[in-house]
């Protein structure tokens, strides 16, 4: 079994170049969330020429709304949401230097094609009924940094350690998702 590899955001150009399909990660340092409510306002700043509330250069983008915290916790609960709900703002923001983008569920081919031009990654997090549980033990600090008044929805910045992902589209034009039912159809029809 491979080991995980190590990333630590900003992330550059060759970290990207060397993830494929399928490869196992665990990333350290800061992240940040974001849902549909803040990306429109991201891409209504930039519509209007205004400065983006963080800057994207390398970043990684985990779309959750994360839970409030229990008291004696950092967070609460954090699991992703459906991504597809980002794809007509992600390629804009990739065009503007975001580097990883974390959800769930597939993206369009306009989300893959952009990944390919502005060299980024789409990743999944650890799944299951307890990954929110678990992910937000990886969560080591969090602080809004934007949009405030969206609540859950705001943008947060996350101090994450060890936070496990998987490549699900990477630069080379692969999918996880349809390599995964492809190898499902060579076995079902042998």
């Amino acid at each position: 079994m491979c080991q995980p590899i190590r990333l630590s955001p900003p992330l550059s150009d060759e970290d990207i170049e060397n993830l494929r399909i399928g490869d196992k990660a665990l990333i350290t340092g800061a992240i940040y969330t974001a849902r549909d409510a803040a990306h429109g306002r991201l891409i209504s700043s930039l519509r209007e020429g205004r400065e983006l509330p963080i800057d994207l250069e390398g970043q990684v983008i985990y779309y959750v709304g994360p839970t409030p915290a229990r008291p004696g916790q950092i967070i609460g609960t954090a699991g992703p949401t459906t991504s597809s709900r980002m794809d007509p703002y992600a390629p804009k923001l990739l065009a503007l230097g975001l580097k990883g983008m974390i959800g769930k569920g597939k993206r369009s081919q306009e989300v893959k094609e952009a990944l390919k031009k502005y060299k980024a990654i789409y990743f999944a997090p650890l799944g299951g009924a307890a990954a929110p549980v678990l992910i937000s033990k990886t969560i080591k600090k969090c602080k809004v940094v934007a949009y405030e008044d969206l609540g859950t929805e705001a943008i947060h910045e996350f101090e994450v350690e060890d936070f496990p992902v998987i490549v699900v589209n990477d630069i080379y034009g692969g999918d996880l998702y349809e390599e995964g039912r492809r190898k499902y159809q060579i076995l079902k029809s042998s």
